[in-house]
């Protein structure tokens, strides 16, 4: 009779233990897959960040040469330093 009940309560733990490893197992997916869009999201956001400072560097030069005063206005509002770097301070 005991061996029967220490079986009984063995078993009981073994599948309690089986759906916490099931309960683990989903939370670790939903949380791989949350991780992953995130990684998804900054690679992109460094491509488009690249791409944005290229159109930056377009625009600021296209400012200068047709010296177009509302664009060069916009990219100042916008924190875009335009204009002759100041003496002593070339690259």
């Amino acid at each position: 009779m005991k061996v029967g009940l220490v079986q009984t309560i063995l078993a009981v733990l073994a599948l309690v233990l089986v759906v916490v490893n099931i309960m683990l197992t989903l939370g670790n997916q939903s949380v791989q897959a949350e991780v992953s869009e995130r990684q998804q999201y900054i690679a992109q956001s460094i491509q488009l960040n690249e791409l944005n400072q290229q159109v930056v560097g377009a625009l600021a030069t296209m400012a200068m040469k047709s010296n177009d005063e509302q664009l060069k206005n916009l990219l100042v509002s916008s924190g875009v330093g335009i204009g002759p770097e100041p003496a002593g301070q070339s690259k």
